[in-house]
């Protein structure tokens, strides 16, 4: 039964199609009239004047029924760029995969951390640069004052032209903003306002932030409403409805990234799990979040549960029947290895315990982080220690532990490099005054996110394609070294050649070979092999240079762009095919159910995985259907906590939807699906990731 208002549906709908997002605008906001004045100028200080021009000039746009107001009004912000220009280009770029501070900004206000910057710059002892990027903060404090007061007087405006309720609405929407962000927030309304405030000035100026942990951040709030008799859960649930709606703005502003769909903008959501001290932070905001998602169908806020042992058994039944609506948009983490896997990394057990995740799922301590990672393929390495895709000669390996040899060595020198690369890793970077604001210790530090300014500063070695070169090596060692039915040489011709002319063998191979994820001792072990490998190489540089390294497991669609670089695979597969996505079994290879799927996950010891690894589950609706449908979903999810997975996607869809949607995309445009780290409407997906997502489901292969 519906619970939301139809008034805050047909809002809905306008945003998922698409209407907001087509109305934004490409002012032509220049730095060039500013030249002489900005000549010699710290990069922070021609980037704070940016963002005064923004707060000046950026349309305000205030929607009919609306229960928030701010929006990220200017069409360079989607394309992740600061939306001024210099000659003729923007003027600089902009930041995400990064989770803010907004629970302390929700704390302080505006008004707090203008105090902050100025105790600050009291304290002297600053270079150039140091008190460049404090001034540009007070510029930016001062930029987003611009912006909330145009909000203000529009509001007056609106109520001045208005009368009855339309003018009772624009009252109320003013007097919850009147003393937020700037100020503390006193009630739950006003910390929503004030958070969506927040965030969206960050994403006006073109940054991509993740909120983290809402409920942890609202509850509060919520509660003591509650408890006073100011607010109902029914008032509550609309406002975060409208919360919500509002995250959709962008859509229909960018067809897609790269042709990964139209909703990749990394406004993480995180939810449930414990706080600093262990208590169990799931609230009233926890649920209504939930009931919100499952309504409204809303994927472009990407949600993470962190689940327990000790988890509240409703909360396990409203993911699970959330779930069941397909999407992907809930996602979970087992949150007792997870803060385990951060402790042993070197984080205190307070700072791990505060986790959430960078955007997709790579997790970081918010508000206190800067963080990129750094991708690799160890298929391709594999690969090319064959000599499949180089012109060379099949490598000398007389037996199998030498062939393994020199594909390590090629891992260890591709790590290497990475490690190499973090040394230099956020030093004099682009600046990013506005992210600085919000990230713990740039301002005491006086140093800005790119500049080491941030608690910690992380880059972390990703591997991709694991499963896939855990196979292809399982393959090669019974071809070559156990059943003896190739030379290395004539395998090596066979994939160079794509299987061409070997179609029984590849045949047999592709039947009767071990695979990861079907819980298979064989399989795993040699995937075991190489993650414990990878995770040696990269923790003998944990730290150096003031860059933390933590090791993660990711393809993020990279499937796709490095099928070139891959070739034909030992295991059965010719070129060009989409493999594995992240740290989940190649398409159609999982053929013992989703349990040995999160066995052979799990089987990797991934407590030692400290930036983590994704796997996706991907469900035929007619398996969680009714009551023993959502009683089987919760039951996977204990045994993803218990076996002791990291991060699963699940999403619930069928390949032959997906297949009408491809061929009548006109009658699925809200159909979404699990990506990556992302949920993204299937539509906007470009026909390689398309396939990918159908080659996942059940029944794509």
């Amino acid at each position: 039964m519906p619970q939301l208002s139809p008034a805050t549906h047909a809002l809905a709908q306008r945003a998922l199609d698409g209407e907001f997002g087509r109305t934004l605008v490409d002012l032509p906001l220049t730095l060039d009239a500013d030249r002489d004045t900005l000549a010699g100028a710290q990069a922070e200080t021609r980037y704070a004047q940016g963002v005064r021009l923004i707060a000046a000039h950026a349309p305000v746009r205030i929607i009919a029924g609306e229960r928030l107001v701010g929006s990220a009004t200017l069409a360079l912000a989607p394309r992740h760029a600061l939306p001024i220009y210099q000659d003729g280009k923007p003027a600089f770029g902009s930041t995400s995969h990064v989770t803010l501070g907004f629970e302390h900004a929700l704390r302080v206000g505006y008004r707090g951390l203008r105090e902050e910057v100025r105790a600050r710059l009291a304290q002297g002892a600053l270079d150039a640069e140091g008190r460049a990027l404090l001034d540009a903060m007070l510029v930016c404090l001062e930029a987003a004052g611009v912006w909330h007061a145009r909000y203000l007087t529009a509001l007056d405006a609106r109520s001045a032209a208005t009368t009855g309720a339309a003018r009772a609405e624009a009252q109320r929407l003013r007097d919850t903003l009147a003393s937020v962000p700037e100020n503390p927030s006193s009630s739950f309304p006003e910390a929503l306002q004030a958070l969506w405030f927040l965030f969206a000035f960050q994403r006006l100026c073109g940054n991509w932030p993740g909120i983290g942990r809402i409920d942890e951040m609202l509850g509060p709030f919520l509660d003591a409403d509650l408890a006073a008799g100011r607010i109902t859960l029914e008032e509550a649930r609309e406002l975060l409805a409208h919360f919500w709606i509002k995250g959709c703005e962008w859509i229909g502003a960018v067809t897609s990234f790269n042709g990964s769909g139209d909703a990749q903008h990394y406004q993480n959501i995180i939810l449930g799990g414990i706080d600093v001290a262990g208590n169990e932070v799931t609230n009233a905001v926890t649920y209504l979040v939930l009931d919100v998602v499952e309504e409204l169908a809303i994927s472009d806020f990407p949600i993470a549960v962190r689940l327990s042992p000790a988890s509240p058994a409703r909360l396990l039944r409203r993911v699970a029947e959330v779930q069941a609506r397909g999407g992907g948009i809930v996602a979970v983490y087992n949150e007792p290895l997870v803060i385990e896997s951060l402790c042993r990394f070197g984080y205190t057990l307070p700072e791990a315990r505060r986790f959430a995740n960078d955007g997709c799922w790579e997790v970081q301590v918010p508000g206190a982080t800067c963080f990129a990672y750094r991708p690799f393929d160890v298929l391709a390495l594999l690969q090319e220690t064959l000599g499949v895709t180089r012109e060379a000669p099949a490598p000398d390996a007389p037996d199998f532990d030498a062939l393994y040899a020199l594909f390590h060595a090629r891992m260890a020198a591709a790590i290497e490099a990475i490690q190499r690369d973090a040394d230099s890793f956020a030093l004099h970077g682009p600046s990013a005054t506005l992210i600085s604001l919000l990230e713990q210790d740039c301002i005491a530090n006086a140093r800005g996110y790119h500049n080491r300014g941030a608690r910690y500063t992380v880059l972390s070695p990703h591997a991709g394609g694991l499963g896939d070169a855990g196979n292809s090596l399982l393959a090669v060692q019974w071809l070559v070294y156990d059943a003896g039915l190739l030379t290395l040489p004539e395998l090596v011709e066979i994939l160079r050649a794509n299987w061409e002319g070997a179609e029984a063998l590849r045949q047999r191979v592709l039947q009767g070979c071990p695979r990861y994820g079907n819980d298979d001792a064989r399989a795993d072990a040699m995937t075991r092999r190489i993650f414990d490998d990878f995770l040696a190489l990269v923790g003998e540089t944990p730290l150096r240079q003031g860059v933390l390294r933590p090791a993660g497991v990711s393809t993020f669609g990279r499937e796709i762009s490095w099928r070139p670089a891959r070739g034909a695979t030992a295991d059965g597969h010719r070129a060009g095919e989409i493999l594995a996505t992240n740290f989940s079994p190649a398409p159609g290879a999982e053929r013992q159910g989703p349990t040995a799927v999160i066995r052979s996950y799990a089987a990797m010891d991934l407590v030692r995985l400290a930036n983590g690894g994704a796997l996706e589950l991907k469900l035929l609706p007619d398996m969680v259907q009714g009551e023993s449908g959502i009683q089987a979903l919760v039951a996977l999810l204990r045994s993803f906590v218990e076996l002791g997975g990291y991060f699963m996607q699940v999403d619930v869809v069928s390949a032959e939807v997906l297949r009408a949607a491809q061929q009548h995309p006109e009658h699925y445009r809200h159909l979404a699906v699990r990506v990556a780290g992302w949920s993204a409407r299937f539509v906007t997906l470009d026909a390689d990731w398309q396939e990918m997502v159908i080659q996942r489901a059940p029944g794509g292969t």
